[in-house]
């Protein structure tokens, strides 16, 4: 008798919207798949949720409610599409951005949903690119420098407002009301992974990246007392649990959430993983050497290596991040097709938008078309790639976006074109940073959004001078967290074996064109000398005007 096929849920909680797939175990096939946008998108100048409250600068605030409802929505629609019979369903596995954090109550309910934290911005997910926290962020690296705290080198010796305990620390300032009624802050993926399972369990890559869970502790209570009194015990009073690592069982769906889902009870739950991070195992670069380029509205760039090594800027070093025994060095970019999209938005004339039109093609297109005829440096322009800060190398959101060389007869399409470079340029910092240190990278493999855009894809190559695989994969964050979830299941043994079954690569589809590379070189080295200047403490205007406008605004909040 033929045995049946067994399938796995994959959920990919994304910043705008969720995204499942029911995909084949045997070979990755995606069956069935749907999305759904969340109702309140992200509240980053008013709390929309309640009665439109003004938020101030740097918040990027979520209702946690929008996730379940999209959820729910996303999961029912990918199983009917899929036409696949439920009990040949056996696990679920899911990605969040991350550090997406919540503040709970002991059963896992959101304070933003008690009535009387309904208007306070701090009861809110405070989404990954939340930068409210800056301020902590600058005063937790400090106190961690002048003592010399042991896991600041896995954080590239600097430290993201983009993570866990800065977003903590200022609820614990700016809203103390908050802070003392929360039971738990959790990370979103481990949030989920509670409710469907009825068990809080933090998973162990996500710790190490974005909760400072290094070498089998956190940091100690000695030094967050130094950084602010009372925050001491945080760790202790506000997220104990067990953690466990990536491709393991968090628990089996709870009745109760099954029905929810309309899938059956008992199966399944994987330890949740990092949105980008799940993407590894979906394009086949589990293994050292081969670089994961998530490129959409911003950019992240994971790589394993067997070997710790000590890496300036990395937003995170972990252990075990991808995979067992390997060592997961992550980087990124806090804009990249958010810069374009700005400009798309900002600086088209209704010209162009016109003539877009009337060639059928999206602003995108017709810019990326006109831009792609010109000679390189024809523009005479170089920016920076700062619009929403500087993650790596920097580490620094008070950094902002510059574009140098415009006159009067400077066209959007000079513009739009020089903003991508930019974002190459970025990448390429990034990845000689790695190299220079003793992180081998001989080979990209890119997924998003941005694939689409071929003329791009190959300046990234050019940029580089390293190969750029692609994933045909129509899912690939869905498809990742199937991949964690078919091992959590039992399917395979290890990663790796999952990801070669399970994951989808075309490689080497760009190629770096050494005229090409020569010349993109001279514009380079013009990046590095504005990137260290305005971003190295030569001439911190950037970080001045920031500062003015936020007393500018300060009265009204």
């Amino acid at each position: 008798m033929v045995q049946p096929d067994k399938y796995i849920i994959g959920v990919d909680f994304g910043t705008l919207s969720v995204r499942s797939t029911v995909v084949r175990v045997s070979d990755g096939f995606e069956k069935g798949t749907a999305s759904e946008v969340y109702k309140h998108g992200v509240m980053d100048t008013h709390l929309t949720a309640s009665k439109g409250e003004v938020l101030p600068p740097d918040f990027a605030l979520q209702v946690p409610a929008d996730y379940l409802e999209a959820f729910q929505k996303s999961v029912r629609e990918a199983v009917s599409n899929s036409g696949v019979v439920v009990r040949h369903i056996i696990g679920i596995g899911i990605d969040f951005t991350s550090s997406t954090v919540l503040a709970t109550d002991d059963k896992g309910i959101p304070l933003c949903e008690y009535p009387e934290f309904t208007h306070r911005p701090h009861a809110y997910a405070k989404l990954w690119k939340h930068h409210g926290g800056n301020e902590q962020a600058h005063r937790l690296l400090k106190v961690a420098q002048e003592r010399n705290e042991s896991w600041l080198p896995r954080y590239g010796g600097l430290l993201s407002s983009e993570l866990l305990l800065p977003k903590v620390l200022e609820t614990f300032e700016k809203d103390r009301e908050v802070y003392d009624k929360a039971s738990f802050f959790v990370n979103a993926l481990d949030w989920i992974n509670w409710l469907l399972t009825g068990k809080l369990v933090y998973a162990g890559a996500d710790s190490g990246f974005k909760r400072h869970y290094q070498d089998d502790k956190y940091p100690d209570a000695e030094y967050l007392e130094a950084v602010s009194p009372g925050f001491g015990n945080v760790y202790k009073d506000k997220m104990s649990g067990p953690i466990q690592p990536l491709g393991s069982k968090a628990g089996e769906l709870t009745p109760k959430m099954a029905e929810w889902l309309g899938i059956n009870p008992g199966i399944s739950v994987s330890v949740g993983n990092i949105d980008a991070h799940v993407t590894a195992a979906a394009i086949q670069a589990v293994k050292p050497g081969i670089m994961t380029a998530i490129l959409g509205t911003s950019a992240c760039y994971i790589v394993s290596g067997p070997e710790f090594k000590e890496v300036p800027g990395m937003l995170g070093i972990t252990y075990g991040g991808i995979a067992d025994g390997l060592w997961c060095f992550e980087a990124g970019q806090s804009a990249f097709g958010d810069i374009l999209a700005w400009f798309i938005k900002n600086g088209v004339t209704e010209e162009y938008k016109k003539e877009a039109e009337e060639q059928g093609l999206s602003l995108h297109n017709y810019l990326t078309k006109k831009a792609a005829v010109q000679e390189i440096g024809q523009h005479g322009l170089i920016a920076l790639d700062w619009h929403n800060g500087n993650r790596s190398i920097l580490c620094d959101h008070n950094l902002s976006g510059m574009i140098l060389g415009q006159t009067l007869t400077t066209r959007p399409e000079d513009i739009y074109r020089a903003l991508m470079e930019s974002c190459a340029f970025g990448a390429r910092k990034i990845i000689e940073t790695m190299k220079v240190h003793g992180v081998e990278i001989k080979e990209i493999v890119a997924a998003g959004g941005l694939l689409k855009n071929k003329w791009l894809m190959q300046l990234l190559s050019d940029v580089t001078r390293i190969p750029l695989s692609i994933t045909e994969a129509t899912m690939v964050g869905a498809l990742g967290s199937a991949i964690y979830g078919a091992v959590a299941a039992g399917c395979y043994e290890t990663i790796e074996e999952a990801s070669e079954a399970m994951g989808s690569k075309v490689p080497n589809v760009y190629k770096p064109h050494e005229s090409r590379s020569l010349k993109y070189d001279q514009l380079y080295k013009e990046y590095l000398i504005l990137h260290d200047y305005f971003g190295t403490g030569e001439n911190q205007v950037m970080s001045r005007l920031k500062k003015i406008k936020e007393e500018a605004v300060k009265d009204k909040f």
